[in-house]
């Protein structure tokens, strides 16, 4: 696989994503300061994060708990605080060319792919829950752009056919990486769960990678023993700032430390060389019981546009897809469409199974 120039995998050095998420505070001069950082810490590539409140967010809506216990009060507001638009990340774009680092982005809805595709991505990146998401995935699989799959709070089974569906639109792996993640912010050091990676590696013959959550600089090195070979870490100006995902990224000085112990782990297994883990050695990838909350508050739900009294007959122009999963979840659409509702469905909510006939 290759991103750019870049090529990915074994036998090449880890590929260093610094995750900028929504810790520029919705500032396009805070992000500028993060490309800088991220390039003096050595990474490869910089993340933003493409979202509208209005489209991700349905009635239904609710914070995740650790998004509650950063002092976070409104869903809806808190994504509204910290949207970047198409047009301002331009000049972010263009600071990552200047400082030789990739630019990626993770597209959260559907009909923001046009709008990305404004911009001259190196990689498009889908968050972990998403990974039920086929319109999502095939669209962003369409674009022949280079694509990264998170898999935090999915089974293996889920993983697996989200691949699939990627390999039918085209994305095969030849253009496609898959990380293990644990989606939970952060992640404690025991909860790491690098065993997931070889899981990964076992149903999937192209890359793989570790998006790491946890408030560690070596569980990096760890996950590139373990086959890791892309690592998503986020950055931030301030652990301390105000917000919900600072405290669970590292400052520049502590990315700066995690990359170089990444490519000295790198360089150690070329040479023949081992790591001893201090990480619990738990095989298998699963869903913990501290990512279940993530899981239903931030896949998406196939939600009504309008009003859809009892009797309608649904057709693509009455939904869209929003959070939170606990309704009929994307990938099912094609069993409800076609089909009437058994009773209405308010504007903005999730369709339910029981809503359908």
């Amino acid at each position: 696989m290759r991103i750019a120039q870049r090529h990915l995998g074994p036998g090449h050095e880890p590929y260093i994503i610094a995750e900028l998420g929504v810790n520029h505070d919705g500032s396009v001069d805070k992000a500028l300061a993060l490309v800088d950082a991220a390039a003096r810490a050595g990474a490869d590539a910089i993340k933003l994060q493409l979202f509208r409140a209005d489209l991700l967010m349905s009635a239904a809506a609710r914070l995740a708990a650790y998004q509650a216990a950063a002092g976070e009060r409104d869903p809806v507001e808190m994504l509204r605080r910290l949207e970047l638009s198409v047009h301002q990340m331009g000049p972010i774009v263009q600071r990552a060319r200047a400082r030789g680092l990739h630019a990626i982005v993770t597209v959260f809805s559907l009909p923001l792919v046009a709008q990305a595709e404004l911009l001259p991505w190196d990689a498009y990146k889908t968050a972990s829950p998403d990974i039920v998401h086929r319109p999502l995935l095939e669209a962003l699989a369409r674009t022949g752009r280079p694509l990264i799959i998170s898999t935090g709070a999915a089974e293996l089974g889920e993983v697996g056919r989200a691949l699939t569906w990627l390999a039918e639109a085209g994305a095969g792996p030849d253009r496609t990486a898959v990380l293990q993640c644990v989606s939970s912010y952060p992640t404690p050091r025991e909860d790491a769960e690098l065993g997931g990676i070889t899981s990964l590696c076992a149903i999937w013959p192209g890359v793989v990678g570790y998006s790491d959550h946890t408030a560690e600089t070596d569980t990096g090195a760890l996950a590139v023993t373990t086959g890791a070979t892309v690592l998503e870490k986020h950055l931030t100006l301030d652990r301390t700032a105000a917000g919900p995902d600072h405290a669970a990224s590292l400052d520049e000085a502590g990315l700066t430390e995690y990359v170089q112990q990444a490519r000295q782990a790198a360089a150690g297994l070329r040479a023949g060389e081992g790591m001893n883990s201090q990480l619990p050695a738990r095989p298998g990838k699963r869903v913990l019981e501290r990512e279940r909350d993530v899981r239903a508050v931030s896949r998406q739900s196939i939600t009504a546009i309008c009003d859809l009294p009892a009797g309608t007959v649904l057709q693509t122009e009455h939904l869209a897809f929003k959070r939170p999963g606990t309704g009929l979840l994307p990938f099912e659409l094609p069993r409800v469409l076609g089909k009437p509702l058994t009773r209405a469905v308010a504007a903005d909510m999730p369709v339910m199974p029981e809503d359908l006939a």
